[in-house]
C-alpha cells in the first residue's frame, strides 16, 4: 500500500513590535509538528529576547514585510501584535489570509475620533510619529481586513474572536524550598498592578515562617525606592529580592521553576492607548501563561473572574492561603501537557486555514 505524504502547510509568524515571550510561546509549541511549517520574521529587538532552538527566523521590519511575504505562497499569515505600522499591516491583511492576535479588544475598536483625542492625551511625540508615518487613523482597519481575530485567553473568545492555545506546561525538576518562595512576575509598575497592596501586606506580617518574595520584573523610580525601604525594615523571617534592570529570561525562568505560588496583584482597570481594558474581559494578562508553563497556582485579586482551577482569588489571611496552596497538587498535566496543546493549536490553524 502506497501512502501518499501530504506537503506541510506553510505560515507565517510576524512579531516586529511588541510580544516576543508569545512568539517564543508560539514557537516552543510548534516545534516537532509534523503538520505545519512556519517562518518567523521577527525585529531585531524581538529576535534578541527569542531562545532560537533552529526554527526558521528571518531579520525583517515594517519596511521590509511586504517585499518578504512575496517571495514565499503562504497558507496562513498571524501577525502577532497589530499595536502600530498600521499602514503595513493594513496591506498585508487586505492581501493575505492573514489572522491578527488581539490583546487590547477595546483598542481594537477605537473610533477616528477617540484616536484623535488619544494623541494629546501621553506620549505625544510619539502619537504623532504614530499618525504621521504609521497611519494611526487607520488603527482599526487591519482588525476589520483579518480574515481571523485571535485571543490567548479562552475566556475572551467569543463572537468573532477565537482561541488559539499556546501555553503547555514546560518539563523541569520541581524544587523542595525550605522557606516559601512567592513569586510576584511583572514588571515593577503601578501602572497595571496594584504593587501599593504588596508592600502593604508584606509590611504588616504577623508570621514566624520564612517567606521570600520574589518582584520578578525591573523595578525602577517610586517603586524602587519604596522595595528598597521595605527590605530594611523586614524581620529576619522575611525577605524581599527585586531587580534594578531587566530580568534575563534565564534568570526569569529560574526563579519562576523555584516559586511555590505565583501572586498576581493586577489592577482591575488599565489603560492601552488612552483607551480603558479591564483584565480577563477586554484584555489577558500574560501571569496566565505563566501559570501554565510552570505549572504554578497564581493568587489574583478578587475581583477577576476566571474558570480555571489553578487562578485563586485572594483571602484576606493571605498566609495561610499561601501555606494551603503550597500543599496542594494541581494536575497541569492533564490538560497542557504539549502534545494535548500541540494537537489543539494544529486543529485551530487547519480551521483558519480553510476558511
Amino acid at each position: 500500500m502506497i501512502r501518499i505524504i501530504q506537503p506541510l502547510k506553510k505560515i507565517a509568524y510576524i512579531e516586529i513590535d511588541t510580544h516576543a515571550e508569545i512568539a517564543q510561546s508560539f514557537m516552543d509549541i510548534m516545534e516537532g509538528s509534523q503538520s505545519f511549517s512556519v517562518n518567523y520574521y521577527f525585529s531585531k529587538k524581538i529576535k534578541d529576547q527569542i531562545v532560537d532552538n533552529g526554527e526558521t527566523i528571518f531579520l525583517s521590519d515594517s519596511s521590509m514585510i511586504l517585499d518578504q511575504l512575496k517571495t514565499n505562497n503562504y497558507d496562513l499569515i498571524i501577525i502577532g501584535t497589530v499595536h502600530r505600522y498600521f499602514n503595513v499591516f493594513q496591506m498585508i491583511t487586505e492581501k493575505y489570509n492573514a489572522s491578527v492576535i488581539v490583546h487590547n479588544i477595546n483598542f481594537m475598536n477605537t473610533s477616528k475620533v477617540d484616536l484623535i483625542k488619544s494623541i494629546f492625551k501621553s506620549d505625544i511625540i510619539f502619537r504623532l510619529k504614530l499618525w504621521w508615518k504609521e497611519s494611526l487613523f487607520c488603527a482599526s482597519k487591519p482588525y476589520q481586513n483579518a480574515k481571523n481575530l485571535l485571543v490567548l485567553d479562552e475566556d475572551l473568545s467569543l463572537g468573532k474572536l477565537k482561541f488559539l492555545p499556546i501555553f503547555y506546561i514546560k518539563d523541569y525538576k520541581k524544587s523542595s524550598n525550605l522557606d516559601s518562595i512567592i513569586v510576584i512576575p511583572g514588571g515593577v509598575s503601578q501602572k497595571r498592578r496594584d504593587y501599593n497592596h504588596v508592600f502593604n501586606i508584606i509590611k504588616n506580617l504577623k508570621t514566624e515562617e520564612k517567606f521570600t518574595f520574589i518582584f520578578l520584573g525591573k523595578a525602577k523610580d517610586q517603586e524602587l525606592e519604596l522595595l528598597e525601604n521595605l527590605s530594611s525594615i523586614l524581620p529576619s523571617n522575611i525577605s524581599v529580592q527585586y531587580f534594578s534592570e531587566r530580568v534575563s529570561t534565564n534568570e526569569f525562568e529560574s526563579w519562576m521553576q523555584k516559586a511555590d505560588i505565583l501572586w498576581c496583584p493586577i489592577q482591575q482597570e488599565t489603560e492601552f492607548f488612552s483607551q480603558k481594558e479591564i483584565y480577563g474581559k477586554t484584555k489577558m494578562t500574560g501571569n496566565l501563561g505563566d501559570a501554565i508553563k510552570f505549572g504554578k497556582f497564581a493568587v489574583f485579586p478578587e475581583n477577576y473572574l476566571s474558570k480555571l482551577d489553578f487562578i485563586i482569588p485572594e483571602r484576606e489571611n493571605i498566609i495561610e492561603q499561601f501555606n494551603e496552596l503550597k500543599n496542594t497538587q494541581f494536575d497541569f498535566q492533564k490538560n497542557y501537557n504539549k502534545k494535548l496543546v500541540q494537537e489543539k493549536l494544529e486543529k485551530v490553524l487547519s480551521g483558519l486555514i480553510s476558511i
